[in-house]
């Protein structure tokens, strides 16, 4: 049995599809989705998560339609002028994940500004994946390596899984130990593919809008009725009579 996870990861699925029930423009999905992301941050900070990771916005969202696009760079710049200073309030740590060189300067200003606030912050660590894809996470920890390669840093035999876990995007905080995805799908789509080798998954058909206190503590509630065994069988974990060691361990 589990209990709280330690890193929660969430794909924030079905914006659009909340507002297109309500006759409403897609942005107005996204404008109630922040509204979500509030509740979730601070509920999750009050339970005591220490990671949370939310895939705001991948590297493939660039080939949605450009007004919303568009409309989606407003936001993020809006939310992040907006609500920094309540997570620097709130002792909660900000960092923008992804290849945030493909987006205009203000914005990049805006998460150096943000980054920078909230740097020396002691509590839970907040994600926000922007322009973020696994497959890039991957490349780029690859391409690093591959330069020490070259110069003369590492030896190739010296390339392990553990070298490169040191390498891809979060490799500083415990791994992923619950991934939440609103709005019916079942995929992760992407997101945080090298991190999510030992992760346990909660699908749930709420679009993000509507995902609730309530609902997050179904995804906590199931989630502590789990059996982590990370390639253990149940009488080695039961045998231990403690939690079960994370795959770092």
């Amino acid at each position: 049995m589990t209990g709280i996870p330690k890193h929660v990861a969430i794909i924030m699925d079905g914006n659009n599809r909340w507002a297109k029930g309500r006759l409403l423009g897609g942005i107005a999905g996204h404008k109630a989705g922040r509204d979500t992301v509030r509740v979730v941050v601070e509920e999750c900070a009050k339970q005591g998560v220490e990671a949370l990771t939310l895939f705001a916005f991948s590297s493939e969202n660039w080939r949605r339609p450009k007004d919303e696009v568009s409309a989606l760079m407003d936001l993020f710049l809006l939310a992040l002028r907006s609500e920094v200073k309540k997570l620097h309030k709130n002792n909660i740590q900000l960092r923008i994940i992804g290849d945030t060189s493909g987006f205009n300067s203000k914005i990049q200003d805006q998460i150096a500004k943000a980054e920078q606030l909230t740097a020396s912050n002691t509590g839970m660590v907040l994600s926000i994946c922007a322009n973020y894809g696994g497959h890039w996470d991957i490349t780029q920890a690859t391409k690093i390596i591959a330069e020490k390669v070259q110069a003369g840093e590492l030896q190739p035999s010296d390339i392990t899984e553990e070298l490169i876990d040191q390498y891809v995007t979060l490799a500083d905080l415990p791994p992923p130990d619950l991934c939440i995805r609103t709005a019916g799908e079942q995929r992760i789509s992407n997101f945080l593919v090298w991190q999510f080798a030992y992760t346990e998954f909660y699908f749930t058909p709420v679009f993000w809008p509507d995902f609730s206190r309530e609902e997050l503590n179904k995804a906590f509630e199931a989630f502590s009725g789990r059996t982590r065994r990370f390639g253990r069988t149940d009488d080695q974990i039961a045998e231990m009579k403690v939690k079960p060691c994370s795959p770092k361990e």
